[in-house]
Order: structure tokens, then C-alpha cells, then sequence
């Protein structure tokens, strides 16, 4: 049977039946934009009006496990012809390596797509984390056609198909107050059973290297030249200051990065300073460790950098040479 949210207001100890309205698209992209959360847990927007082969995809998400969530919004009813439309973009999804998606995530978000997840997601492992293996559907509407939901049920509970409706009801009360029921129509709790993905942990250390002269220049050189967000701002930020002052305070690198351009404030500039600090803290960065030493105040938080003493000279080098290569 077709999805149907009715909703009454009890007043005066009575139900009235609240009318309902704006089913323009482009609510739909608004709310979700501003929270993507209203489409599950661990579901992150990485791109808008995505081209594909054979059409353009609303919504491009990714969840924790790496996978690629097509995200279709209707205005209105979502139909049954929705679904071959949108099978057809998942196909062509599942050819696209990471550059492809970390441009795409980059032009939405102005992060590379290993930064931004790196970002938004504390507790998982980049290093092995299995980006695009499966793509999930989703369409979101005001309504689905009983044909739909019936094949949707049959594709997931048959064949285990990533593939679920969230349908949306705006509400507005008597008193004004502006309001959106949700439903779906496979529960979250049976698609992550049916998902049967490994949920990856961040691997975290403290624990510095420890690398001769020559090999951990070229880590360290290898590492700073990557084209990623996080080791620029190590290589332009957090170094320099290194080198300048004997102590850098997460207060000092939030003032640079908002003098830099690279955030617009301190709250932004906050969300920065702690990937930086997570990225140090990745097992697999233990050179970074054996160069950059800092103080603990919380379990989750770095203070007070400092270059070790008998690093400073290789650690200038390393920076001039980069900069000369740029050149």
C-alpha cells in the first residue's frame, strides 16, 4: 500500500486536519542541504545537479562505509518510471574513481573528498576505507506510488538491493509553527543489517617515528607535496609558524588561517585546526610525530606545537625545496 502521512492538531480537545503545501523541488534541496541528516544517519551532500551519461542526479551523497548514495527528489509523487531513470545513473556512478568524485566534492563543498570526510566523519579509517565499492538509491518525495514501493521492498528484501524512500509531509500548525514529518520505506535499522559493510576505525597514535635523516625527508617531502587540503595547510600554515615562534598555540593557527583566506572565522577556522590535529594524530603519520611535538589539555585535543630541535634544519629545507619546485 502507498505511503500516506495525514496529520491532525488537537485544539481544544479536538483533532482538526492541518493542510499541507510547498512540494516545490526546490524545499526539498533546501532542507536537505541544511541537513542532510532528515535522509539518515552517516549521510554526507558531496554534490549538487550531478551530470551523468544519461542524466542529471539531484543529490550526490556518500554514507560512512565509502558508499555513494543517488539522491533523486520528486515534487510531488514519486513515480515507478523513477526507477529505471535512476538505475541507469547508478551504473554509470559505479565507474567513477576517486579524482572524478573528489573534483565533484571539491566544486560543492571546497574540500577535497578525503578531507572532507576526514572532517565530518572522526572515527573512520581513509587509509582503508572503500570508496564507491556499492551505490545506494534514494528517492525523496511528498508521496510514492504504491507500484514503487512495492519493488522497492521486493528488490531490498529479495535481492538486498541498496535502494529506500524517505517521504516528506510539511506541516504548518494553526499557531503557525512550520513542521516536516518523515517516514521511510525500508527502516534504517534492517538496511544496515542488509548492508553488511565494516564499519572502519580511525587508527590513532601517538607514537612518533623513527626514521633516519634521508628517509624522513623524503616521507616528509613525499607526504607535503600531495594535493590535499589538510597537508597544504601543514606545508603553508602550521610549519612556518613552527619555524618562526618556539611554541604555536591552536589560537595562533586559527588567526593565520583567517588571515590566510583559508576560513572566515574562528569557528570555521576551529573545525580546521582539528582535522589538522586528527591528521597528525593517524597512525600512519608517525613521521609528522617524530617532527612536531604538542601537548595534550583533552584526549581529543593537540596545543601548543612545537618543531623538535635537531628537525628544524631539515624541516626548512624540505619546505624551500617544495617551494622551489613550485616555482
Amino acid at each position: 500500500m502507498a505511503t500516506e502521512i495525514k496529520v491532525w492538531q488537537i485544539i481544544n480537545d479536538k483533532l482538526e486536519s492541518i493542510e499541507t503545501g510547498r512540494r516545490e523541488k526546490e524545499d526539498l534541496e533546501k532542507w536537505i542541504k541544511s541537513n542532510p541528516s532528515i535522509l539518515g544517519q552517516d549521510i554526507l551532500i558531496i554534490g549538487e545537479q550531478v551530470p551523468t551519461k544519461s542524466g542529471i542526479i539531484d543529490l550526490l551523497g556518500i554514507d560512512k562505509s565509502g558508499d555513494l548514495i543517488i539522491i533523486e527528489l520528486k515534487r510531488d509523487k514519486i513515480p515507478k518510471e523513477a526507477l529505471s531513470q535512476v538505475i541507469d545513473y547508478a551504473s554509470d556512478v559505479a565507474s567513477w574513481d576517486i579524482d572524478k568524485l573528489s573534483e565533484i566534492c571539491t566544486e560543492y563543498t571546497g574540500l577535497e573528498l578525503e578531507d572532507y570526510l576526514n572532517e565530518k566523519f572522526e572515527d573512520i579509517n581513509l587509509e582503508n576505507l572503500p570508496i564507491n565499492k556499492t551505490q545506494r538509491i534514494l528517492f525523496v518525495g511528498f508521496s510514492i506510488e504504491e507500484s514503487l514501493q512495492r519493488m522497492i521492498e521486493w528488490l531490498s528484501n529479495n535481492y538486498d538491493v541498496s535502494i529506500n524512500a524517505v517521504i516528506l509531509k510539511y506541516i504548518k500548525t494553526k499557531n503557525g509553527d512550520e513542521l516536516i514529518a518523515r517516514t521511510v520505506i525500508i527502516p534504517e535499522e534492517i538496511e544496515k543489517e542488509r548492508s553488511k559493510k565494516r564499519r572502519f576505525q580511525l587508527s590513532m597514535s601517538e607514537e612518533p617515528g623513527d626514521y633516519d635523516v634521508e628517509e624522513l625527508r623524503n616521507l616528509l617531502k613525499k607526504y607535503l607535496s600531495e594535493n590535499r587540503t589538510t597537508p597544504r595547510r601543514i606545508r603553508e600554515i602550521l610549519l612556518p609558524l613552527c619555524l618562526k615562534y618556539e611554541v604555536v598555540t591552536r589560537e595562533m593557527i586559527k588567526e593565520e588561517l583567517i588571515k590566510k583566506g583559508e576560513a572566515e572565522d574562528k569557528g570555521e577556522a576551529g573545525i580546521i585546526v582539528t582535522t589538522i590535529s586528527r591528521e597528525i594524530g593517524i597512525e600512519q603519520r608517525d613521521y609528522l610525530r617524530q617532527i612536531i611535538k604538542y601537548d595534550k589539555p583533552n584526549p581529543w585535543e593537540k596545543e601548543n606545537y612545537r618543531l623538535v630541535e635537531e628537525y628544524k634544519d631539515l624541516v626548512k629545507c624540505v619546505l624551500e625545496d617544495l617551494n622551489k619546485e613550485k616555482e
